[in-house]
């Protein structure tokens, strides 16, 4: 006759808080939102609407729909948390994993997928692939740090 024994295992999901990832992806996207309007502010007016198709110009649009981007990246954020527990420890690990998170949404988001999607619905002012603006390199990178360190003020 056989024995069996049930063990039982705390599994945590107190790592990862999306909350504070939203939070910071809200936070990040209006700093970054800010630093557009100041050097390009098309993009924000034309670009961002013209990718669900709304014709600029749209700025409360674009707002909304940046806003919103920003809190889903933030999410993403929120997601990588979970394989580093510790990420939330250190305002500087923080800091420094959320700038190179955006410099990573940079990459994949405003230089490759955004002109390929701009160009596939017909905007006229789509830029080319791959995307490689200064501008765009900075405010991502200010997004992700933005976002690094509100989800590490408030996931603690």
């Amino acid at each position: 006759m056989a024995t069996e024994t049930a063990t039982a295992t705390n599994v945590s999901i107190e790592h990862g808080d999306w909350r504070a990832g939203v939070a910071g992806g809200l936070a990040g996207g209006l700093v970054f939102g800010a630093m557009m309007s100041v050097m390009t502010p098309g993009v924000l007016e034309m670009a961002i609407p013209a990718m669900y198709g709304i014709e600029g110009p749209a700025g409360a649009v674009g707002w909304a729909i940046h806003m919103s981007h920003g809190a889903v990246i933030g999410l993403g954020f929120a997601a990588i948390a979970i394989l580093k527990p510790d990420l939330d420890d250190s305002i500087g690990t923080s800091l420094g994993v959320g700038a190179g998170y955006g410099l990573l949404v940079w990459l994949a988001l405003a230089v490759i997928v955004m002109p390929i999607w701009l160009g596939a619905v017909g905007f006229p002012g789509a830029p080319p692939l791959p995307n490689i603006g200064v501008e765009s390199l900075v405010g991502h990178v200010v997004y992700g740090t933005v976002l690094g360190g509100v989800y590490s003020a408030l996931s603690n």
